[in-house]
């Protein structure tokens, strides 16, 4: 067990406390987090503790990615066990910003990154994506970060950051953390804690069909084969809808022709399906061979 990072509620605060380690010549790495930490968040911050001198972990439950009548309210809140967590691993700074403090009276700025954002996720959730881009690149602007790890667990959210950073000039390197699975190999989230105990036993099953999609699609399937397949298997599982199962091109997040593909091509296989009243989100990367 490390000290307890420094917890920072304001920017004001945050800026004095950084820009001494700016002063000294320190990496600064940051993870932004809605907090309820699992293992994959932890493994985010081991990674930005290792590629910076200074860790700093935000948990800041962003109304502005909430649709109304999404889980806004019932978002799990668990701070005092997050600030437990982020302490084992050696974390520096927590920020805990209010909505006013990342949100202004009467801010009207937003950040859109068009076209990958009305895809896949997008297209069922057609604020998301604006809303997360907006908070993170206000995040970036009070943290000033060297580096910046996301996890491939939400893939479109990380590559959208990506194309974000790449786009408005933010210096920073942006990391992907590798997604963290059950022994079961469900991708772990805050929001499994929702599932039932019969809807967990079935929950994995949107993991096992795209590590065969993307299996099958690297040894020369046709894509549209191996997603149907896929589609089917998940449907059978007893989702109760299936959203969208797509293999795409990892920098645009466009739709992979159907067919063989090219020899050495590198792509992504996501779903999204609801379990109940929970909406899981799921990838598998693939290399043609």
């Amino acid at each position: 067990m490390t000290d307890t990072p420094l917890r920072l509620r304001t920017l004001a605060d945050l800026r004095a406390v950084l820009g001494e380690h700016r002063r000294a010549g320190r990496r600064i790495g940051f993870v932004p987090t809605m907090g309820a930490l699992h293992d994959g968040h932890v493994s985010l911050v081991e990674q930005a503790r290792a590629a910076s001198d200074v860790t700093v972990a935000s948990i800041f439950v962003n109304p502005t990615q909430f649709a109304p009548g999404e889980d806004l309210d019932t978002y799990p809140r668990t701070e005092e066990a997050d600030i437990t967590r982020l302490a084992a691993v050696g974390t520096d700074i927590v920020y805990l910003p209010t909505v006013e403090e990342m949100y202004p009276s009467g801010s009207v700025t937003n950040v859109r990154v068009e076209e990958m954002s009305d895809l896949l996720d997008g297209i069922h959730r057609p604020h998301f994506f604006y809303g997360v881009a907006t908070v993170v690149a206000r995040l970036f602007v009070h943290v000033q970060p060297d580096v910046s790890v996301f996890g491939e667990k939400d893939y479109q959210q990380l590559q959208i950051i990506r194309r974000m950073v790449r786009d408005l000039g933010f210096p920073i390197e942006v990391i992907g953390g590798t997604t963290v699975r059950d022994a079961d190999g469900l991708a772990q989230s805050s929001r499994n804690t929702y599932l039932q105990a019969e809807e967990r036993l079935k929950a994995n099953t949107m993991s096992s069909a795209l590590h065969r999609a993307a299996s099958r699609i690297s040894i020369g399937v046709p894509v549209d084969d191996a997603l149907g397949e896929a589609r089917v298997r998940i449907e059978a599982a007893g989702f109760d809808r299936l959203d969208y199962v797509s293999a795409v091109d990892p920098d645009s997040l466009q739709d992979l022709p159907d067919g063989p593909i090219a020899s050495g091509f590198v792509g992504r296989v996501l779903a999204a399906a609801w379990m109940g009243k929970t909406r899981l989100i799921d990838n598998m990367g693939f290399k043609r061979a």
